[in-house]
């Protein structure tokens, strides 16, 4: 292994890239995704911005897949940094999917990660404020979803699919769960002198969140983003804003968090303009 350091970045959408290019100079880029075309064309972009960069497939919701990415990404380095942003939303898959890609997946990527991490590297995964919305869980299905190895998660009970009302309930389990995920994962990460943490973004101006804004629910998403305290939508630069933050040595204090970024509309939900009638 060369003394490279790298950057895994899975998933090739514009908060990964926007995260990539504020702390991986000096370091090698591999670009993850379920679509070799998406990450050669993000692979290419970094290069054209000055970077070195790599792409690969990755199937978020194989164990095997995410097992494979490792050992690619060892090839160039050790790996440093990791940007996980890949993901599917209420509008683009059956329940069953997302609790597969969203929550499993994200469990086992934390897991493989967490094990050959560098010293001093850091972690951010990209979960939702829909995470906020999900009524209060027992503190045992809290510990449940922190803790039960990734390969027993979608074995319990709270994620059978006949628990599950539809998607939107689905995602919202999913990112609780990465959220209380992350918090128990730190203690073993900073065990390798490392960090992780999450952002919860609101609507953030990119593909996944215009499929929300033109789907099933979109009158519900368009009056968020009509009445969203903040008055606008966020981009992707305020997400990496925070990423940028929490993965540099400014942020060396900073693990197992999960930072809510979405203008105010949660807290709108509950006490402001944005409550159910």
């Amino acid at each position: 292994m060369s003394n490279t350091r790298v950057t895994v970045l899975i998933g090739a959408g514009s908060i990964d890239l926007a995260i990539a290019r504020r702390i991986s100079a000096g370091k090698h880029i591999v670009v993850a995704d379920l679509k070799e075309e998406n990450a050669r064309a993000a692979a290419r972009i970094l290069e054209e911005a000055g970077f070195s960069a790599s792409h690969t497939v990755v199937d978020v919701g194989s164990k095997s897949s995410i097992q494979a990415l490792v050992k690619n990404a060892q090839n160039y380095g050790g790996i440093f940094y990791l940007i996980h942003a890949a993901g599917v939303s209420p509008s683009q898959a059956p329940k069953e999917l997302i609790l597969q890609v969203d929550l499993y997946g994200a469990a086992v990527i934390l897991e493989e990660f967490g094990t050959i991490i560098e010293q001093g590297g850091a972690g951010v995964i990209i979960s939702s404020q829909s995470g906020y919305r999900l009524p209060a869980l027992s503190a045992e299905e809290d510990r449940w979803l922190a803790t039960t190895p990734a390969d027993e998660l979608l074995m319990l009970d709270l994620t059978q699919p006949e628990h599950i009302r539809d998607t939107l309930h689905a995602y919202q389990i999913t990112k609780r769960g990465n959220g209380l995920r992350v918090r128990a994962e730190a203690v073993k990460w900073a065990k390798r002198g490392a960090r992780i943490n999450a952002i919860s973004p609101g609507i953030i101006m990119t593909p996944l969140a215009r499929d929300e804004l033109t789907g099933e629910r979109a009158s519900f998403y368009q009056n968020m983003l009509a009445n969203i305290p903040a008055g606008r939508a966020g981009t992707p630069d305020e997400v990496a804003n925070v990423a940028e933050l929490l993965m540099t040595e400014r942020g060396a204090f900073i693990t197992g968090s999960d930072f809510l970024a979405d203008g105010d509309a949660t807290a709108s939900c509950f006490y402001g303009p944005l409550q159910p009638a």
